[in-house]
Formats: structure tokens, sequence, C-alpha cells
């Protein structure tokens, strides 16, 4: 398989490649999420995780970041914030400015979901060689740091 298609870049059979790889690991994620929450949607479950990494993203940071219009994600936040799992807070600079958190609730169902897919994935690591392990572990750790410099929320509140 050829590594790069210009320079430096990889090529569409590689990102083929990883893109058919990587439906099993999706799928993982998916039962997990499933299994733990079935009452939230993928889009819903991903602004959790987004609200969790970076604490205090404001709303069109985490409409940026989601790629949804601001609008959707205002009601995309609603609905968590009707379900307890998330918590708007006024910004201490700006009142307009309106922070996002999770709130305990969401934490535990974020906690549950990750020990779901955790038992779920050592399952399936045990089934691959220790090198292959190694290499999966190298090469996701390279991919969500590259991934994690292109979405880093531009505004965030004070």
């Amino acid at each position: 398989m050829a590594e790069s298609g210009g320079p430096g870049g990889p090529d569409a059979t590689l990102a083929t490649a990883v893109d058919t790889a990587a439906a099993a690991l999706l799928s993982i994620w998916d039962a997990a999420r499933e299994r733990t929450s079935g009452r939230l949607s993928s889009s819903q479950m991903r602004a959790l995780m987004v609200v969790e990494q970076f604490d205090g993203i404001n709303l069109r940071g985490l409409a940026g970041i989601l790629g949804m219009l601001l609008s959707s994600a205002s009601r995309l936040c609603d609905r968590l914030v009707a379900a307890g799992l998330l918590e708007r807070e006024p910004g201490r600079a700006d009142r307009r400015e309106i922070s996002l958190h999770l709130t305990t609730v969401g934490q535990k169902l974020l906690a549950e979901i990750r020990a779901d897919r955790r038992a779920r994935l050592a399952e399936t690591l045990a089934g691959m060689t220790p090198a292959g392990r190694q290499a999966l572990l190298r090469g996701l750790i390279e991919f969500d740091q590259a991934f994690r410099a292109d979405v880093e929320p531009t505004e965030r509140s004070a």
C-alpha cells in the first residue's frame, strides 16, 4: 500500500483502509452507547464528550467542533440540559456568554460508557498479537494528536 499520494500526505487508499478498519472500533463505541444510554443520539454523546474535554466551552466553540450551526448546537444543548446531563453557566466577564459544563449525572454516564467500551476493547485486543497491539496504540496516539490539533476550540469562555 502506498504511503503518500503527494508530498508527505497519505493517499486515498490508506484513508480507505483506515476507514474500513475503524468500523470495528466504531461498532464497539456505538454498542457501548446503546447499552448504557440508548436514549442519547450520537450527536448528543459527542457533545457531552466535547464538553468533558473542554470544560467551560461556549456554545460557539461547541458548534464549531461539532460542525453544526449555532442554532442546532443550542437545541442540542437544550435537550442535554433537560435530561440533566449538561448545565449552562453565565460567563464571568460577559454575562451573555454561556459556558457549558457536565453535571454529575453527565459525568457518571460518560464513565459508565467508557467502562463498558474499555471492557469490550480489551476482549478484542486480547485476540491480537502483542506487536499488533503496540503498533495500534502508537498509531492511535499519533492520530489523536493530529486530530486534536485540528479541533482545538478557538473561542472559550473566560
